[in-house]
């Protein structure tokens, strides 16, 4: 972990660029032993294993999900030469592997990453082997607890204004190696970084030269052994740039405040206070939403982003789906989804921003999270809440010991649970899945559960 002052870098003004800095990863894979240590299902897996095979190396794809639930990552890789082991991992594979590639989701201390270490592996994440491979020095990392997706999207299309040739990746379920054809030298990256992401960093002293964190929030406590740990992987975007580069940071959030008195570049801050322009006709809105529109516009203002096109691009933004989206409205009620609220601070933000009664799903997965602050913000707010229907998961009785108001019933079928909300609403209410929990359980990601959702919302007879 990284929380106890992880000194990690200590370089001057002659810090040599992202090429230099990692060249000691850099060479021919033709011929390298490589594992890909967790396929996944967001892109990431199937981008890597693509690349390494591309590269001629020998590929192994190992996860210890089975071939069903992986079915969508595989397809893509048909006809590549590869090798699959799958619902288990293999010790040997480690032993005698060259490089690993392993995945966000498999933690620093597993033991199959000590195999591979004892044997002389290079351990590597897509994020550093994306950055070593990267043909363009202008990178901006964006990171944070909540916001970075829309920051990165929103930042993307000012840059597109502009007239920049612009590649957007990584968080976002889209691969950073499968976009390196398209980069040039000029090419402005935008990459949505996790803290998980981030830790491929710290082996090579690298940090994006312009760098975003958005907010540190509590989250994730189930894989960090606290909030100083979580904010010391979210500090990794910035604590390793030069003294020319730019860390663009939330004067408002404790945190960030902190990283700024410790960044070795630049500083500019934002703030959900600041003049945005555009944001008086912005077609999103809310507290939230004024944080985002302020990082992307102070960000694209270091890759000189005039205000008029900065505008233009926040009055054309319609958000990001699975985010506070509004997926139908069927019977004068409005179905919105917000899968992605996988932690209670998000779902108070949805509830203080979509106007009018509300059902509620809420719901999931543990993630050692609190939920006094929502169940004070229901409390609160108890006049528009006109139900709450809960979602099965780990997480679902400690949420349910802190609600203020009465459930109407808990599910552990997304289906039965949207029949009951329904049964609840009123034309001018809203059915929220903003459900303060992560997925797991009921679903593989947040992202299927928002897509069941909206599959279901979509099947409602006119």
């Amino acid at each position: 972990m990284y929380g106890q002052g992880h000194k990690y870098c200590g370089k001057s003004m002659e810090q040599s660029r992202a090429s230099d800095r990692l060249e000691r990863g850099e060479g021919n894979l033709a011929g390298c032993r490589a594992v890909v240590m967790g396929l996944g299902l967001h892109g990431g897996g199937v981008g890597v294993a693509q690349y390494l095979a591309a590269q001629g190396a020998m590929v192994t794809v190992t996860d210890l999900r089975d071939e069903a639930t992986l079915q969508p990552s595989l397809a893509e890789l048909e006809g590549l030469p590869l090798r699959y082991v799958l619902g288990r991992h293999e010790d040997a594979d480690f032993r005698h592997a060259d490089l690993v590639l392993r995945n966000p989701a498999v933690p620093l201390d597993s033991p199959y990453l000590a195999l591979a270490q004892e044997a002389g592996a290079r351990i590597e994440m897509e994020s550093s082997l994306f950055v070593q491979a990267c043909p363009s020095e202008f990178i901006a990392g964006i990171t944070g607890t909540k916001g970075k997706t829309t920051t990165t999207v929103l930042l993307s299309q000012m840059l597109d204004a502009a007239g920049y040739h612009v590649v957007t990746a990584g968080n976002l379920r889209i691969s950073m190696l499968s976009q390196l054809a398209e980069i040039t030298a000029e090419t402005r990256v935008v990459l949505e970084l996790s803290s998980w992401q981030l830790e491929a960093f710290v082996p090579h002293e690298y940090s994006p030269p312009l760098a975003v964190v958005t907010n540190v929030l509590i989250d994730h406590l189930n894989r960090y052994a606290g909030m100083d740990d979580y904010a010391a992987a979210k500090e990794i975007n910035v604590r390793c740039q030069r003294q020319t580069d730019v860390a663009v940071l939330n004067r408002d959030n404790e945190y960030t405040r902190a990283m700024g008195a410790r960044a070795p570049g630049k500083v500019v801050w934002f703030s959900g206070q600041d003049a945005i322009p555009g944001a008086a006709d912005a077609p999103e809105s809310g507290a939230h939403q004024r944080v985002n529109m302020a990082a992307a516009s102070a960000a694209a203002r270091q890759w000189d982003v005039n205000d008029s096109v900065i505008a233009t691009a926040v009055r054309n933004f319609t958000g990001v789906p699975h985010r506070q989206e509004l997926v139908r409205e069927w019977h004068g009620i409005r179905f919105i989804n917000d899968t992605t609220a996988t932690m209670p601070t998000a779902t108070v933000a949805c509830i203080e921003t979509i106007p009018g009664p509300k059902v509620l799903l809420l719901g999931g997965a543990d993630k050692r999270l609190d939920f006094s602050g929502l169940a004070q913000t229901l409390h609160d707010h108890q006049d528009t809440i006109r139900g709450i229907v809960l979602l099965e998961g780990s997480a679902t009785d400690q949420l349910a010991a802190a609600l203020p108001l009465p459930v109407a019933g808990r599910y552990a079928d997304i289906a039965q649970a949207l029949e009951q909300a329904v049964a609840l609403a009123r034309s001018g209410d809203a059915v929220i899945l903003s459900p303060g929990c992560a997925s797991f359980g009921m679903f593989t990601h947040e992202f299927e559960r928002g897509d069941a959702f909206r599959t279901w919302v979509a099947a409602l007879p006119e």
